[in-house]
């Protein structure tokens, strides 16, 4: 199996663009899985979702779709994996289950300065639900972040893949430490900024594509898509396979995503993404709706923040200014 799709949807760059003038942002989520099988969910990584959110864009779905489903950044970022069974459990009430069947594996994104120190991340492991009854007994630990807002069960038991993506050179003992917990080592190209490791330590092969010579901008040319599409396939005969792009920068994520997928099925393919003649200046809307960060990506949430952080500062000089 071969799943290929873009890392978020929500892409102010995106409209006008890939995203046709007029369509609403309601349903720029339906648009782009007529096009792509899968797609990684970001918002889960800022910060908890709701077990509504997960419904609907079940429900916008076709019915073999499939989500990726980035774990908290609370966990991997904050806590570095120390004391996360609550926020693990948190993690997985908030609204995951509720995706039912479209639920796919989950990536652990970790920070660059994370130690890779074997032991803490094998305790980690031990952690991790392997299926969606585990999940749901996890989740009836939650605390009160998410009580009344909780969704403990799935509708359709499956199968749970975790995945990591780290940062740093990984030694044969962290290797080893993957392999025995049957946990998916990323293979991230990063235009070079990152080291990049094709190791395969489970039955799961997770690729993500940041950038080929612009981390998280610029398109992927067709040749680079061949060799891409080439690796894919053979990976695929021993395992679960899944892409992502996530050069959204400028709007060349979905592009890319469809051209792979054609040159994976062996169809031929035109490639408007690395045609175009110049990157536009990104868009940065003053009045979006909350809701919108909240399923978007750390950019937009970051644009968000500060926008808000200035309209505030603007407030305060006003009253001073009386």
């Amino acid at each position: 199996m071969i799943r290929i799709g873009t890392s978020g949807w929500r892409y102010p760059e995106w409209r006008q663009d890939f995203y046709p003038k007029g369509l609403p942002q309601r349903r720029e989520l339906e648009y782009l899985a007529e096009r792509v099988n899968s797609v990684e969910i970001n918002g889960s990584f800022y910060s908890l979702q709701r077990p509504e959110y997960y419904r609907r864009w079940a429900d916008q779905t076709p019915d073999d779709f499939l989500f990726a489903l980035k774990g908290s950044r609370f966990i991997t970022h904050m806590k570095k994996l120390r004391d996360v069974q609550v926020p693990l459990a948190n993690f997985f009430a908030s609204g995951p289950l509720a995706l039912g069947q479209k639920l796919g594996p989950v990536l652990w994104q970790f920070p660059e300065n994370m130690p890779l120190d074997p032991e803490r991340f094998a305790r980690f492991f031990d952690l991790l639900p392997r299926d969606t009854d585990e999940a749901s007994k996890l989740a009836r630990k939650h605390d009160a972040r998410v009580s009344g807002r909780s969704a403990l069960k799935s509708p359709h038991p499956k199968q749970l893949r975790h995945t990591v993506e780290v940062r740093t050179v990984c030694d044969p003992t962290f290797l080893d430490v993957l392999r025995e917990h049957d946990i998916g080592l990323v293979i991230a190209d990063t235009a070079g900024r990152f080291p990049c490791a094709e190791e395969v330590t489970a039955g799961i092969v997770y690729l993500r594509l940041h950038g080929e010579t612009e981390l998280y901008g610029g398109g992927y040319a067709p040749d680079s898509l061949a060799r891409w599409a080439r690796k894919l396939r053979r990976w695929a005969r021993s395992a679960d396979v899944y892409a992502y792009f996530d050069n959204d920068k400028h709007g060349r994520a979905p592009y890319d995503a469809i051209a792979l997928q054609r040159e994976v099925d062996g169809k031929p393919s035109e490639h408007p993404s690395w045609k175009k003649k110049e990157e536009p200046a990104p868009v940065r809307r003053k009045h979006q709706r909350f809701e919108d960060f909240l399923e978007g990506p750390s950019r937009e949430l970051g644009h968000w923040r500060g926008y808000r952080a200035g309209s505030a500062a603007a407030r305060a000089k006003r009253s001073r200014k009386r």
